[in-house]
């Protein structure tokens, strides 16, 4: 059965706090098996036989039945996850001088016009760039020091997404045994 992970947004942020064990036991009322959390911060692992699309709404439909709060909701194969945790948009180099190197998963590929809204945001201090359905940030400063952020993304994009630090999603690729 195919393995998949969710990324969730507004989970354990701004005051709104899901015990990971609870919110297993949502995945789990969703019809999803094998299911794990991974980090207190929205990333949780299952076995489905559905498709990516149609999970992400059952997710995103029953959390905010369960919390009462819209929840968007970003599926992705451990296949995906692993070509995340891989890619590199950047010179390694410049990767390892950054303050920061973060991925946020967003619903579909940007359109041309996301895109260059998106490229309009490259400063000194922060390169963007989509690839699929994920926008990299490589951040030359501490991230706290930039005023760039994923509600400053999600802005320029017109749509939602949620942030990762590249740390956390090699580590649940490495968990899922895909890297």
């Amino acid at each position: 059965m195919p393995r998949y992970v969710a990324f969730l947004r507004a989970i354990n942020v701004g005051g709104r706090f899901v015990s990971m064990a609870d919110l297993a036991a949502h995945f789990e009322s969703f019809g999803l098996e094998q299911v794990e959390t991974f980090i207190a911060s929205g990333n949780v692992i299952f076995q489905s036989r559905l498709a990516p699309v149609t999970l992400e709404g059952r997710i995103a439909d029953g959390l905010k039945a369960r919390l009462g709060y819209d929840v968007a909701t970003f599926v992705r194969s451990e296949a995906e996850v692993a070509a995340v945790a891989t890619c590199t948009p950047w010179p390694a180099a410049a990767i390892a001088a950054a303050g920061a190197f973060n991925v946020s998963f967003v619903a579909h590929t940007l359109t041309a016009a996301q895109q260059k809204a998106l490229a309009a945001r490259n400063s000194d201090i922060d390169a963007l760039m989509a690839v699929g359905r994920e926008v990299y940030w490589l951040c030359a400063v501490k991230q706290s020091d930039s005023r760039f952020s994923n509600a400053v993304l999600e802005r320029t994009i017109g749509t939602p997404g949620t942030l990762r630090g590249m740390n956390t999603v090699q580590r649940l690729a490495k968990k899922l045994g895909v890297l």
